[in-house]
């Protein structure tokens, strides 16, 4: 499949993810499979009641991401924040929030509906320290050098090209910067059906890097201080259902990928300018 391919399935199916969540319905990025509902181990019980206190009910219903990076990230007052792939903007409103008005918190996003709601869900909460942005993530609408940490909630492992992304969340950070991220991250070899399966691609599972690669990758782009810490680990069981609606047999598979699919905080940082 061509990267534009993949990338215009990606765009139809978070958009029609956000047209869920307006309409008041928990999003799901995988049709009619457990991936992404309201009982799926990755997006289930993310934020706690205080943080999402305030919000929007459309940014918590919009959520699809597989972890909390806002809650890892250690934000700091007057810091400038970018999240790829920013989709009905709850981490980017969390985000603003924690940098107070000093601070900025940019959302980034290729989709217009997730741009939409997430405008809609800024304007609601009355959050003005935030703006979010039209674009690709592969190619950050943003100066070299302006941002102080990248968040990104289980979207970089929807990127078929993942090296380019991080080329681009390493130029625009600032000297010493931070990348603070969630994703799906997998040990060990997958089964090819697995890897040839868009709706498990879409739905966070199959485009995920080997913990390895991903050290690797970042470690290519320039990022230093590299940390993968397992925030949820997922058992075959989890995956039996969106196994099955994606037309493969569960029972043979499901041994193969047992405990090897994982939520993770992936931390690393851009060198200072004196290499320390």
């Amino acid at each position: 499949m061509s990267d534009s391919r993949l990338k215009d399935i990606v765009k139809e199916k978070y958009g029609e993810a956000a047209l869920r969540a307006a309409a008041g319905s928990a999003a799901s990025c995988c049709g009619s499979s457990s991936c992404c509902s309201e009982k799926d181990p990755i997006t289930r019980d993310l934020y706690d009641a205080s943080q999402i206190a305030g919000l929007p009910q459309e940014a918590v219903l919009a959520s699809l991401g597989c972890g909390n990076p806002t809650a890892l990230a250690e934000l700091k007052p007057g810091e400038v924040v970018l999240d790829l792939g920013s989709g009905g903007g709850i981490d980017v409103l969390l985000s603003a929030r924690r940098v107070g008005p000093q601070g900025k918190a940019y959302g980034l996003d290729m989709t217009d509906e997730m741009l939409a709601l997430a405008r809609e869900n800024q304007r609601k909460s009355g959050i003005q320290n935030a703006e979010f942005l039209k674009g690709d993530i592969e190619n950050i609408p943003l100066p070299d050098n302006s941002v102080d940490v990248i968040l990104s909630n289980c979207v970089i492992n929807l990127a078929a090209d993942k090296d380019r992304v991080l080329r681009e969340a390493y130029r625009v950070l600032k000297p010493g910067g931070r990348l603070a991220v969630s994703d799906v991250v997998v040990r060990g070899g997958v089964p090819p059906e697995i890897r040839r399966s868009v709706e498990l691609w879409i739905g966070c599972v199959a485009g995920a890097l080997e913990e390895s690669e991903y050290r690797q990758k970042l470690a290519r782009a320039g990022f230093e201080g590299i940390e993968i810490e397992p925030t949820r680990v997922y058992r075959a069981e989890d995956a039996r259902e969106s196994l099955s609606s994606a037309g493969i047999d569960a029972a043979s598979v499901a041994p193969q990928i047992d405990g090897k699919f994982f939520s993770a905080f992936i931390r690393a940082r851009k060198p200072d300018m004196g290499g320390r």
